[in-house]
């Protein structure tokens, strides 16, 4: 079809053919390369993850009151009670408006992000 019948017909009778591997060893080299992507997914996917998990984890265990947060829906506040072995918290958001989460919807603990509340009674009156 893309070839013409006559170019096709032309072979050179010194030409040889390099011999297809065997059912054996081709299954070996797929099976090599199946293992290869399995520990390449393995790297770049999963270890990753699981070390995401346990410092979340970890930063989790670790929280006390009086920390700075941001919960998963972007409140910023902070822990005003947390008790060990109960997966509720409250959090002070400021202006006496408090909330309880769920422990385990908390993203980050003094993040950079988190700037200090400003005190309105603070507030420098302009010279004239």
């Amino acid at each position: 079809m893309l070839i013409s019948k006559a170019y096709a017909a032309v072979v050179d009778i010194d030409t040889q053919v390099v011999d297809a591997p065997d059912a054996g060893n081709a299954f070996m080299w797929n099976m090599g390369m199946v293992f290869i992507l399995v520990i390449l997914f393995y790297v770049l996917m999963i270890k990753p993850q699981q070390k995401r998990f346990r410092e979340h984890s970890q930063m989790l265990s670790d929280l006390k009151k009086g920390d700075k947060i941001v919960t998963g829906g972007g409140l910023v506040g902070k822990i005003d009670k947390i008790t060990d072995g109960n997966d509720e918290v409250v959090i002070d958001l400021g202006g006496s408006l408090k909330v309880t989460a769920l422990r385990s919807t908390i993203q980050a603990k003094n993040d950079p992000r988190i700037k200090p509340a400003n005190d309105s009674g603070t507030k420098k009156k302009k010279a004239k």
